[in-house]
């Protein structure tokens, strides 16, 4: 646990740096395009992730040499390179005041932030709920007793919403956001039925289907955000939407965690799905209510 607490303080510190770096050092007029990639680079990690863990360990079992001592490397090796990155950012003195930073959004895009809320919220929810009690729902509701399969259902979510989000990349922000919204709606409700027969391959069909919308509702949040973030602003500005983001898909996933204990699995993700698709359809509305 106390492992898990470093990485999440290290991920929310890289996070919002990486993303202000990437549109610092995005050619001139392509700042959108940085903005695609700060939303689709946490789900091709994920998916990669979850798809090559799940299939060494079905091969050899052995996480700790297979997955964990891999990804130390990785790590070390991207940390040594970042001391060859150039700075994006103006120096401060002293090391403390290097690392200050504020939580702020911008006045002349704060509406549009709190409009898009509800769809950052429902779809890294769902993210939370697949990685955290995903591998549960696969192995004892549906029978995926293999490693690949558990990690296939993150796969899916993660992985076709990158793609998705990368064949939306030339639609404007806010059909991406209606996109988006209206198939983590319909794909949290085709899993609820998938739960209820029982069927794995059509849970992960459905779960493809919610991918799209994990994928496109998020990156068109952050395409319609990013252009217009002033650049001594982005910084806050990313560490505001990820912490939204990051509160979504843990907060809930703890709180559904404690509650299978109470009411079981299947009653929780039925309760879980609904909550999404609620929060799924009132961003809808909001983003079809508002003009581009």
């Amino acid at each position: 646990m106390l492992a898990r607490i470093l990485q999440g303080a290290a991920s929310g510190v890289l996070i919002a740096a990486l993303s202000a770096a990437a549109l610092d050092l995005a050619p001139g007029g392509r700042s959108r395009v940085a903005a695609l990639w700060n939303a689709l680079s946490p789900g091709i990690g994920l998916a990669l992730g979850a798809l090559i863990s799940g299939i060494a360990l079905d091969v050899t079992g052995q996480p700790l040499l297979d997955v964990f001592a891999p990804l130390t490397v990785i790590y070390l090796v991207l940390a040594a390179l970042f001391f060859l990155a150039p700075e994006t950012a103006p120096l401060r003195p002293g090391a403390w005041g290097s690392l200050s930073f504020r939580l702020s959004v911008p006045a002349g895009i704060r509406s549009d932030f709190w409009r898009g809320a509800p769809a950052i919220i429902a779809g890294w929810a769902t993210g939370g709920l697949f990685l955290s009690l995903g591998a549960n729902i696969v192995r004892t509701e549906l029978g995926g007793e293999a490693h690949v399969w558990q990690g296939l259902a993150v796969a899916m979510l993660s992985g076709v919403g990158a793609i998705t989000a990368f064949a939306f990349r030339n639609r404007r922000p806010r059909t991406s956001v209606i996109f988006g919204t209206a198939a983590l709606a319909a794909g949290t409700a085709l899993s609820l039925w998938a739960l209820s027969a029982a069927s794995l391959p059509f849970y992960l069909a459905a779960t493809a289907v919610t991918g799209m919308g994990f994928g496109t509702a998020f990156s068109g949040v952050v395409a319609s955000l990013a252009p217009r973030i002033p650049a001594t602003d982005r910084a806050d500005t990313f560490a505001v939407i990820y912490l939204l983001a990051y509160l979504a898909f843990g907060v809930p996933a703890v709180v559904a965690g404690t509650l299978v204990g109470v009411f079981g699995l299947g009653v929780v993700c039925v309760g879980y799905g609904i909550v999404v698709i609620a929060l799924a359809l009132v961003a809808l509305v909001l983003r079809v209510r508002r003009a581009e």
